[in-house]
């Protein structure tokens, strides 16, 4: 199942020292929980018996029923092919220890004591329990089995690749070096913590701040699981805040002061956690410090794959882009400023008189464009030192041609028009070509004849060329080598198609440009994606859509982000498109154009490895010189391989 591990966490409805009736409910919830297919589910701090108990962790009937419900609990789930985590308290060493015990097919795996027991404000845990470094065993005798003891335990399931589960509880989490952070150095995936978290006012938020960042810390899945509602609420309250995040990432929160049973599902990719773990080179160096040099007993245990059940993780069909209002404005005005920077920075350093950029009336050199004119205003120069040039060929439209002046003039730059017609019809003399053959010679004499304009132009003006291309172009090698590749630095090559289009349409509708800039800015967008290098139709209309030709670009870009970001294989970059595509392409599609992005990838690959510079302004970059480093006779043949048997 793609390395896809459903886990889980519970909020069950509990009575406080009544483990007979929290045992029902437990059960209830692990019945609910083998319906969802869940392979790991995780119980709040204490569940057997409530965490709120305060004194009465002192009687001895309390402590018996305890182990004995969770005996019960072990029986009843022998069939279960799920790793399940109940918080128990538990006697050993002439001690008590708040535990998780972990349980699979009726075994007690282990107990993991809590390491750091908070005894300030409403907390006074060192009354009733002893931290782990307190332990001297490292078995004992409980719930009528043998079980391994200590807060050294690293659980690894043998027949699922990358599953290794560690537990920390409560405020270990809150300390200022969780067990967590060694749990993942030595190989946990999937941290759990069972907790007793009372609420407060903005603790919610804090809360959410401290598990999203240990799991992004520990490159790990992290499923936070808390005390609800049947709590005590004699001095304190419990809402069942929980959580399950994923390097980050937020896949499942459960519903605050619900009186309900809650069972919080997602599917974890223990994929992309290895594959980011790998990624991250400083990762495991931190084992190289003596204080990180620890011993952890791993336990197997032999869980199955299984099924999947309904696949239960949020994934989106624009993986650039953020999904709420708040969180893309600000995404696009740090990408906008990003390339903005770089720019000026490098027109400073060559002391460039001009930035001369060629404009099409497209999407790309639209966004170049606006990029240049912010770079003036941020270094407090006119915009007429920026030169654009429209260089129509033997494939411009009114459109684009009217577009690109009009959107010139409303800015306030400098302006040129150069056609390109009768030095490509000389160049075709001179090589022997004729005009009438519409291949590949016919276009790219186009594209090399513009760049060779904009080349001699910035030497005539002291400037520099801007180039446009954009990320998913030289994804795709759709740019001609040595034509619009080329240029002294590009502004736009971290950025995919999708993200251009957001950011332009951003751009027109951030008030900062007049009415009739951003008239042209959304007319931009509504035109189709074209190299215009092939003449009009009857009609005048553009008649070269790349998208045509290449594929969608929302699927191109969701691909790209899949397999080079995470090195996800064929068979699971399908599989995740068709979740996030649903019905708006067959499978049949969606293989075609898969097919041709590793074809394409593959191939292209000499025009990415002598890239001019450029400011990656994400996660993914395909520079040289940044993430991407790959032979150019590289063979494709692995991954076509696996498409063909797709």
């Amino acid at each position: 199942m793609f390395n896809y591990v459903k886990i889980a966490v519970a909020v069950p409805k509990l009575k406080v020292a009544d483990c007979v009736y929290n045992k029902k409910e437990i059960l209830n919830t692990i019945a609910k929980a083998a319906d969802k297919k869940v392979k790991i589910l995780a119980f709040p701090e204490l569940s057997i018996t409530a965490y709120t108990c305060a004194d009465l962790f002192f009687q001895s009937p309390l402590l018996v029923s305890a182990e004995k419900n969770l005996a019960e609990i072990a029986e009843d789930t022998k069939e279960l092919d799920m790793l399940i985590l109940i918080g128990v308290p538990v006697l050993a060493d002439n001690q008590t220890f708040n535990c998780a015990a972990l349980l699979h097919k009726g075994k007690i795996l282990g107990l993991v004591p809590k390491t750091l027991l908070p005894n300030y404000s409403e907390f006074y845990e060192e009354r009733w329990f002893s931290s782990a470094d307190d332990l001297i065993s490292e078995e004992i005798s409980f719930a009528g089995q043998v079980v391994p003891i200590g807060g050294d335990l690293l659980f690894t399931a043998e027949k699922i690749p990358y599953l290794k589960v560690g537990v920390e509880i409560c405020e270990d989490l809150w300390g200022p070096i969780p067990p967590s952070c060694y749990l993942s150095l030595y190989g946990a995936t999937v941290i759990l913590n069972p907790s007793a978290s009372n609420e407060l006012a903005a603790k919610p938020d804090y809360r959410h701040q401290l598990v999203a960042q240990q799991s992004s810390r520990c490159l790990s899945a992290y499923a936070y699981a808390s005390a609800g509602v049947g709590e005590s609420t004699q001095d304190t309250v419990f809402s069942g805040h929980s959580l399950i995040y994923e390097n980050g990432v937020l896949l499942g929160e459960s519903e605050s002061f619900c009186r309900d049973n809650q069972l919080i599902c997602a599917d974890v990719d223990l994929e992309l956690l290895v594959s980011e773990r790998r990624k991250h080179t400083t990762f495991m160096s931190q084992l190289t410090k003596p204080d990180a040099q620890k011993f952890y007993r791993e336990i197997k245990f032999d869980m199955c794959v299984g099924e999947l059940g309904e696949f239960l993780r949020p994934i989106t069909a624009k993986p650039f882009t953020p999904k709420d209002d708040a969180s893309l404005s600000k995404r696009c005005r740090d990408i906008f400023m990003i390339q903005t920077a770089g720019l000026a920075r490098r027109m400073e350093h060559v002391h460039a008189k001009t930035l001369v950029i060629g404009i099409s009336g497209g999407l790309d050199s639209t966004l170049a464009l606006l990029v240049c004119v912010k770079a003036c205003d941020y270094l407090g120069v006119s915009r007429d030192h920026v030169l654009g040039i429209t260089m129509p060929g033997f494939g411009t439209t009114d459109r684009t041609y009217q577009n690109a002046l009009t959107l010139m003039k409303s800015l306030g730059v400098s302006m040129r028009e150069i056609s390109i017609r009768d030095a490509a019809i000389q160049h075709f003399k001179d090589i022997g070509h004729d005009p009438a053959i519409h291949d590949i010679t016919y276009e790219n004499t186009q594209a090399r004849e513009r760049t060779q304009i904009l080349m001699d132009i910035s030497n005539q003006t002291g400037g520099i060329v801007v180039g446009t291309g954009d990320l998913s172009e030289l994804a795709l090698g759709w740019a001609t080598y040595n034509g619009d590749h080329m240029s002294m630095y590009g502004v736009n090559a971290g950025i995919p198609k999708t993200l251009v289009r957001v950011l332009v349409n951003w751009v027109a509708n951030t008030g900062e440009l007049d009415r009739k800039a951003s008239e042209i800015l959304l007319d931009v967008l509504d035109t189709p994606v074209s190299p215009e290098l092939l003449p009009p139709d009857e009609n005048g209309n553009i008649n070269q859509k790349t998208e045509d030709l290449v594929g969608p670009y929302e699927l191109h870009d969701f691909f790209l982000y899949q397999i080079i970001r995470f090195g996800f294989s064929p068979g699971k970059v399908l599989f995740l498109a068709e979740q996030a595509f649903g019905d708006a392409y067959p499978r049949e599609i969606l293989l075609k154009w898969l097919k041709n992005f590793y074809h394409r990838f593959f191939m292209q690959q000499f025009k990415r490895s002598c890239l001019p510079d450029g400011p990656k302004v994400g996660a993914l970059c395909l520079s040289p010189r940044s993430d991407w480093r790959m032979p150019t006779d590289a063979s494709n043949r692995i991954w076509m391989d696996e498409v063909e048997k797709l």
